[in-house]
């Protein structure tokens, strides 16, 4: 019973709205850069379009296939990541990566919406689906950065 009722704290009201509310849903026409990340564990996908303007996220769009706790951190990566540089979306990812495993601090602002997700820690089965939305951010900002310097 125990084990149940932490499931069910896991998914709370605050995650479950994050979730149903995800900001920047879909494509964009003409990304500078697209990025698909998949969890083999549990299936989840997002898939990250964005531009860049003075090396800042200018456009962002995302297709958000996982479960509550995935959606919920794309819905957080959604709400902060306009106006943001590289280097705060990989420090952003690297804190939710340390928040998740190691027991670090919450991401700095504009990310630390993070912190719905701080009971997940203990089921290491979900921290893949909660870290695809940001790590395809990081990865599709970089491969943007790349495309603009060719």
């Amino acid at each position: 019973m125990s084990g149940e009722t932490d499931l069910i704290k896991l998914y709370s009201g605050r995650i479950l709205a994050l979730a149903a509310d995800i900001p920047h849903v879909g494509q964009l026409d003409t990304p500078a850069a697209r990025v698909k990340r998949r969890s083999p564990l549990c299936g989840s996908t997002v898939t990250v379009d964005l531009n860049l303007k003075d090396g800042r996220v200018a456009e962002f769009a995302q297709d958000v296939k996982a479960c509550a706790l995935g959606q919920a951190a794309a819905a957080v990566v959604g709400a902060g990541v306009i106006g943001t540089t590289r280097t705060q979306i990989e420090t952003a990812r690297d804190q939710l990566r340390a928040m998740l495993k190691q027991d670090g601090p919450l991401p700095d602002a504009p990310f630390e919406g993070f912190e719905v997700l701080m009971p997940a820690r203990n089921y290491k089965n979900r921290h893949a689906s909660i870290l695809l939305a940001i790590e395809a951010t990081a990865e599709a900002i970089e491969k943007a950065e790349t495309a603009a310097c060719a």
